[in-house]
């Protein structure tokens, strides 16, 4: 309420109750005031009654929100049931325009400003989660495997004459499909087992690239998150050789936010080497409906590239849904969150040692597997 009608209100009602009203909403507006100021994430998390006044104030900055609004083009934001409208908070233009994903919608400044401050808010909590030097990132209507494809469509602009694509296998339908439906031919490269362990051939890796040649070769397509045995990919001395024989390289980090482990090779990563993007899903990480995900890198303009990709203009649901729980949470309960995960495994590991040696078989030794564990059954 702006100071004039607050004015008025002191003529109806007592001033000092009006002020204490104004100072209350005062409180809401200072945390809305940093947001827009820092876009990062607060370090504690909002009250609902917060982020509704927020996301109301967005709503009614977008055209289809307008007092005496008739629309009558193809892209008003109208929409029949007031359910949906609701369940959007009225945020009906989605982000983006037809050439870029990440670009200000004209007739929907509130959800506009949604896209921008979600994607900076994600970029402050990736850092948070252990990848310091990301130096940018968007939210994408897509799950990670259509997300990956999204990259490998970008890198055949740049590398026009590539046919491969280097993968060290990993038993996933999705990331597999992603090469597939880009156009490209999958290199399956074949895991060492070490111990218990399936760990990156990186000798094979040298030899696909002489063999084929680094010319003709899309990227690699290296993975973090996986399932016991299998461990995250040795991303350093992938990321090493990438660097040495010029090959973009594209991580698969699934459900590895949550992860420091995971986090950590991907900022040890690009320090020694070369990663060019990293793809995250939403769900996993962030404890939202499936449908969302994140492609970060450490280059900006290569980050843009691949958003000005994405055809159209997309679904503002994803950000919507990231951008209330991150603001929920809060950076310290994000990190809460992180600590907790990693306190659960420790003790899933006790647990599941007690519960192989009471039947016999035996606990597989994974220790380069921070989330995953498997036990070994004799049949």
């Amino acid at each position: 309420m702006n100071s004039e009608n607050v004015s008025i209100c002191e003529k109806i009602v007592s001033s000092s109750y009006i002020r204490q009203g104004s100072q209350a909403r005062r409180s809401h507006e200072q945390l809305i005031r940093m947001l827009l100021e820092q876009g990062k994430c607060p370090e504690e998390g909002w009250s609902e009654s917060t982020i509704e006044l927020f996301l109301n104030e967005l709503a009614v900055m977008d055209s289809n929100n307008f007092l005496g609004n008739c629309g009558v083009g193809e892209r008003e934001g109208r929409v029949a049931s007031s359910l949906v409208a609701r369940r959007h908070y009225r945020l009906i233009h989605g982000i983006g325009r037809s050439g870029d994903i990440a670009a200000v919608q004209p007739k929907a400044a509130g959800s506009s400003l949604l896209n921008k401050l979600t994607n900076s808010v994600v970029l402050d909590v990736l850092k948070v989660a252990g990848v310091r030097s990301v130096s940018s990132c968007f939210v994408v209507p897509m799950a990670t495997g259509m997300s990956l494809t999204l990259c490998f469509l970008t890198l055949r602009h740049r590398r026009p004459g590539a046919r491969y694509i280097l993968w060290p296998r990993i038993d996933q339908k999705s990331c597999f499909k992603a090469m597939v439906t880009a156009g490209f031919e999958p290199v399956v490269v074949e895991n060492r087992l070490e111990g218990d362990e399936l760990r990156t051939d990186l000798e094979m890796v040298k030899r696909k690239i002489e063999e084929l040649g680094a010319e003709n070769i899309l990227c690699v397509h290296s993975t973090t998150s996986c399932f016991a045995p299998r461990v995250p990919d040795r991303l350093e001395e992938l990321a090493e050789i990438c660097a040495k024989h010029d090959i973009p390289h594209i991580v698969n980090n699934a459900y590895g936010v949550q992860s420091s482990k995971c986090m950590h090779l991907i900022q040890q990563g690009a320090r020694v080497g070369r990663i060019d993007a990293f793809v995250q899903s939403l769900d996993k990480n962030f404890m939202v409906p499936v449908g969302g995900a994140i492609i970060a890198g450490f280059n900006e303009p290569f980050i843009q590239e691949i958003s000005r990709m994405y055809p159209g203009r997309a679904s503002a649901s994803p950000s919507l849904d990231v951008l209330i729980t991150l603001l929920t949470l809060g950076a310290s309960g994000y990190k809460k969150l992180l600590r907790e995960r990693k306190e659960m495994y420790g003790h899933l590991v006790q647990e599941l040692q007690r519960l192989a040696e009471a039947h016999g078989e035996r606990l597989l030794h994974t220790p380069h597997n921070p989330i995953s564990l498997g036990i070994y059954c004799r049949l």
